[in-house]
């Protein structure tokens, strides 16, 4: 055995550990060689059972339309997917090797074997959604739009040397969220470390005499580090709740402005309609032209204009649902669309001529649009209620 591999004895079982280059075919044939020569009782590797299914069947997604997506609020989930997934293709294209192929290796070595196969990895949604949720949301907007342009930007650069070195000891998801690590310390926190004790007690509970684990190198000391442990997962397993002040804030607002308004009709009727014009008028224009800057059709833009001033009003709802769905329907991509990817995230003007990003875009910056116009508009609101009731 190389280097590599840590062979450690917990309660009688032997348990080798294998860090992996995620992009390195020496890292795969080192996976697969491993498991013929050790035979073990069972084999963990880093993915979770969504992702190994979709290794299995990378074509399952095909079917599933956007418009699915949108109406199940995964919209910025996929976009970041979306992301990570090109990232990747760029990775090979430098390497000459799909990433994660040690772990395709290592499931065809072990079902060869017949020895058990365990994704022992965190749920990638559950990892995005702790993140997401513990942040708050100027940081998540400054967050999406920096993962959005930051790739963007670099996507025609060369990788240098030290690049792919330092890649090859890289976490996948750290790796393409890297770059913000200074800026957002959660990045670490979510994507590395809670997985490097999840990792480690999934590891550690795999049945059998002799237990063969594959993860990537930046797992492995953490995972070591961890696995004597015994560390229950339910907290870092759970996704946050929202919180409770949110909600309440997220109604209170429209509540205030309906409040508002009315009592201001009770006063002066053409600032009452002058309350309603701007709040229309700032609601609908700024979602309308987030809809134009992501490239929507002039029925989504329309979608999002007349939308925006009612969703605004529920925070149950959003305009860009609206928007994003109206374009599904003239667009009618399936996720089969990411495919033609690799090229289109090559520049802003690819992201919109892209269907499936084309869609994604609306829907964020729709709502984004919104969100500024409900703020620009309230503000507005409040002004003309003061000067009525406490001038």
């Amino acid at each position: 055995m190389s280097g590599n591999v840590s062979e450690l004895e917990i309660n009688g079982r032997k348990i080798y550990i294998l860090g992996t280059a995620h992009v390195s075919k020496d890292s795969a044939e080192e996976a697969a060689g491993l498991i013929e020569t050790l035979k073990p009782d069972s084999v963990c590797i880093e993915l979770d059972d969504e992702r190994m299914a979709n290794i299995k069947n990378p074509n399952a997604w095909n079917d599933s339309t956007i418009a699915n997506v949108i109406k199940q609020k995964k919209a910025a989930y996929l976009l970041v997917n979306l992301i990570l997934s090109s990232y990747q293709k760029r990775l090979a294209e430098n390497f000459g090797v799909n990433a994660g192929e040690e772990m395709i290796r290592s499931i065809n070595a072990a079902e060869k074997i017949g020895a058990n196969v365990y994704p022992v990895d965190r749920n990638i949604k559950t990892t995005f959604l702790r993140l997401w949720r513990k942040m708050g949301f100027i940081k998540k907007i400054k967050l999406l739009f920096n993962l959005i342009f930051s790739f963007v930007d670099d996507s025609d650069s060369e990788l240098t040397e030290n690049d792919l070195e330092q890649l090859k000891t890289q976490d996948m998801l750290e790796a393409a969220l890297g770059e913000l690590g200074d800026e957002y310390p959660e990045v670490k926190r979510y994507l590395v470390d809670e997985r490097d004790i999840y990792l480690s007690q999934k590891i550690k509970n795999a049945p059998g005499n002799t237990v063969v684990a594959i993860v990537g190198a930046a797992h492995k000391s953490g995972v070591i580090n961890n696995i004597k442990k015994d560390i229950p997962l339910e907290d870092i397993n759970t996704v946050p709740k929202k919180s409770p002040v949110g909600k309440i804030i997220g109604w209170a607002i429209p509540i205030a402005i309906i409040i508002m308004v009315a009592l201001t009709f009770t006063r002066d009727a053409a600032m009452g309609f002058e309350q309603i014009k701007r709040w229309i008028l700032y609601n609908g224009t700024l979602s309308a032209v987030g809809t134009i800057i992501a490239g929507g059709s002039i029925w989504s833009v329309l979608t999002a204009f007349v939308a925006a001033p009612i969703t605004s009003l529920n925070p149950l709802l959003a305009a860009g649902w609206f928007a994003g769905l109206t374009e599904a329907k003239i667009r009618k991509p399936t996720v089969a669309d990411i495919n033609a990817l690799s090229n289109d995230l090559s520049s802003f003007r690819g992201l919109r001529r892209n269907k499936t990003t084309k869609i994604l875009l609306v829907v964020i910056l729709a709502n984004l649009g919104s969100a500024i116009g409900s703020y620009i508009s309230g503000i507005g609101i409040l002004k003309i209620f003061n000067d009525i009731f406490f001038k």
